[in-house]
């Protein structure tokens, strides 16, 4: 086992690095990216100055840990994860409030708007008497891939 460590040369650290940061894109946990950092400063490190395999353990351990230590603090947001916005990929919950044009009459079940440069189906919300063609109308809610709307 001595014989094999002794071996160890700075590409050896260089080859863990980029295992480790393969790891890392897989898991996404910002530790792996901070011992991958540290594989590549202790290849330099090797490359640099001539020292025993020992020396180079030691280097790797006391870098990577202040790395995730200042990682931790440094950059603390980096391992919150970003809210999802209320209405991505939710193409219908996104039209609810937007105003929109009657293109074919809404009276006693369905009709269409259009609204920005796309025609949806539609539906007169509660309340509300047939809609005409031209009328403006608002979007109340949606049901399913139906729109419901509102005179404006």
């Amino acid at each position: 086992m001595e014989n094999l460590l002794s071996q160890i040369t700075w590409w050896h650290w260089l080859v863990l690095a980029l295992l480790v940061f393969g790891v890392e894109m897989m898991t996404g946990t910002f530790d792996l990216l901070m011992v991958s950092i540290a594989g590549v400063l202790t290849a330099v490190f090797a490359a640099v100055v001539p020292a025993g395999w020992q020396t180079q353990f030691v280097v790797f351990a006391v870098v990577s840990i202040a790395l995730i230590i200042a990682s931790r603090y440094v950059f603390p947001g980096m391992r919150k994860a970003s809210p999802e916005h209320p209405t991505l990929n939710k193409r219908m919950a996104s039209l609810v409030g937007q105003r929109g044009e009657v293109t074919r009459e809404i009276s006693g079940g369905h009709g269409q708007v259009k609204i920005g440069d796309t025609v949806w189906g539609a539906e007169a919300a509660e309340g509300e008497g047939p809609l005409a063609v031209g009328d403006v109308v608002v979007v109340a809610s949606t049901n399913a891939n139906t729109a419901v709307v509102r005179k404006a």
